[in-house]
């Protein structure tokens, strides 16, 4: 089978919009990503507009019913096959900790902004350097577990504990982020299965779960409201596919560092329709969380490059 074939067998035969096909791999993969990002940035918008009107479970099984409804049309010849998983098991503990992510978010952005939201969820990356080192046997040293250190106090900065000037929500918001690396963890010790049948089965139970507490919240939708509960559904699934298209033609280290636009696209979006801008300690807390973020993928990057030297 040859390398492009492999590739879209791994990724369910998505692959990237036409104007980008003619790109180099790693330029195609950074534009395949910040595209993601912009998408996902705008479904927490269309997801915070909802949320001020709805239910916030109502927005979450819409977010899980309209990418499953997109991803059996897609797949709808190989549904049958792609739907069967060798580890069930961690699949469906790995869509929980999706469910999660999403309900968690969904909730702060309610009552916080987006770029206050995004910043805090950023700290994600340094919590999957922990959760590698402490549930996969990754090595921790000095230098990760400063990184480590170094975005909690970023968080600390945003949270500003004891001075009662940030929503309570944002702590749903630092939630997320711990539901969101749990997910990644449990990815990392997937095997054997192709990033479409996670797809499907995050959907699939991501729908399946919501639907069960659709019935003790759900509102009647308004005809004006109904193009922006299935917009953010299409968003999210878009984004999706753009994220795993980009990381399946460009190398992993290269996307990182640019995997923290999304906290510009979510201050984009605040301000464009929200009218909200990060004040100057989310600000400085997002700097460091960044700075700490891209300390570690350097770290990580050069253990990789030690690694690959020494197996030559």
């Amino acid at each position: 089978m040859s390398a492009r074939k492999t590739r879209e067998a791994a990724t369910g035969g998505l692959r990237a919009p036409s104007f980008i096909a003619g790109m180099a791999p790693q330029t195609k993969g950074i534009a395949l990503l910040l595209l993601a990002l912009m998408m996902f940035a705008l479904m927490d918008a269309a997801a915070k507009t909802l949320g001020a009107r709805y239910h916030t479970g109502q927005v979450v099984w819409a977010r899980f019913a309209v990418n499953a409804v997109v991803l059996a049309l897609i797949f709808r010849t190989r549904l049958p096959r792609l739907i069967k998983s060798r580890q069930p098991g961690m699949q469906f503990w790995r869509a929980l900790t999706q469910i999660l992510t999403v309900t968690l978010f969904f909730l702060s952005i309610r009552y916080i902004g987006l770029a206050e939201a995004a910043a805090l969820t950023d700290v994600n990356p340094v919590l999957i350097t922990l959760g590698a080192a402490l549930f996969l046997g990754e090595r921790l040293g000095p230098r990760r577990l400063a990184g480590i250190a170094v975005a909690f106090c970023g968080a600390m900065i945003i949270l500003r504990p004891g001075a009662g000037v940030m929503h309570p929500a944002a702590l749903l918001a630092l939630a997320a982020a711990f539901t969101y690396s749990a997910g990644a963890l449990l990815t990392r010790a997937l095997r054997g299965d192709s990033v479409a049948t996670s797809m499907l089965w995050s959907a699939l139970v991501g729908t399946a779960i919501c639907s069960l507490a659709l019935p003790f919240l759900w509102q009647p939708i308004a005809a004006a409201d109904l193009w922006l509960f299935i917009g953010m559904g299409l968003l999210g699934t878009a984004a999706q596919g753009l994220l795993i298209r980009a990381f399946s033609i460009a190398e992993a280290g290269a996307l990182a560092p640019f995997g923290y636009m999304g906290l510009v696209f979510s201050s984009l979006w605040g301000f464009l329709f929200f009218g909200q801008l990060p004040d100057r300690w989310t600000v400085l807390g997002a700097v460091v969380i960044v700075a700490a973020g891209l300390y570690v993928w350097q770290r990580e990057a050069q253990l990789a490059r030690a690694k690959a030297r020494a197996e030559r």
